[in-house]
């Protein structure tokens, strides 16, 4: 196994989640030399309301978006897990195929979606959120917890901080005053999305009124929010 270390490790439930959560920031990472790797769980095969498409040619279709948007913003690779959309369930086997992605780009950052967010919130995201939590602590950092990951060359390995996008209960903010406009430009590569929102236009201004939010009490004008959970070594 060839370990490909990388500083941040963003875990998105479907392709366009990270976009959404994390996109602003992600090319300011970049810009200070971090390695971004992405890890997409489900291949967003549900996501369409367009009954001539099948779900192979959705799959297809946006996995093509996702790589686009992630090359556009900078993202050294985009690993797919393929499990089903609306599918997601804690198990062994996903927690595992987390661990294994932790193990193996060793990142000091994870980002993902809050599992804690209230009412409605898409349950592939709850999930999500939960198992990455497991697998960070404490099974990528126990060697006992995977042995056979030790034979494939994968050690432990301590996550230091933890980002929700999504929060209810946000404790740190990122300035995208700058980066707010390739966020929108990254989220137009998933076209089958945004094709089946009435007024793009509109989504824009609303997702642009959303980040002006997040950004209040700070010293610029847009932002992305996060719950950030530092993790005692």
């Amino acid at each position: 196994m060839i370990i490909k270390s990388a500083q941040v490790l963003v875990i998105t439930p479907h392709p366009d989640d990270a976009e959404f959560g994390v996109a602003g920031t992600v090319p300011h990472w970049v810009s200070e030399g971090k390695d971004v790797v992405y890890v997409v769980c489900t291949t967003g095969d549900k996501g369409t309301s367009d009954t001539g498409i099948s779900q192979k040619e959705l799959i297809v279709m946006r996995e093509r978006e996702q790589q686009a948007a992630a090359d556009m913003l900078g993202v050294r690779e985009v690993v797919f897990l393929r499990y089903p959309d609306q599918g997601l369930e804690d198990t062994p086997g996903f927690r595992k195929d987390l661990v294994r992605v932790i193990r193996k780009y060793r990142p000091q950052t994870v980002v993902t979606a809050d599992p804690y967010r209230r009412y409605i919130w898409h349950r592939d995201h709850r999930i999500t959120g939960q198992v990455v939590l497991d697998a960070i602590f404490p099974f990528a950092r126990d060697h006992l917890s995977y042995p056979d990951l030790l034979e494939d060359g994968l050690a432990p390995h301590k996550v230091e901080e933890v980002l929700f996008w999504g929060s209810e209960e946000p404790n740190c903010c990122f300035d995208i005053s700058d980066t707010v406009e390739l966020k929108l430009e990254a989220l137009r590569c998933h076209s089958s999305q945004m094709n089946e929102i009435p007024s793009v236009e509109d989504l824009e201004l609303r997702l642009k009124e959303r980040y002006r939010s997040m950004a209040e009490g700070y010293a610029f004008e847009f932002g992305e929010a996060f719950h950030r959970v530092q993790i005692l070594r």
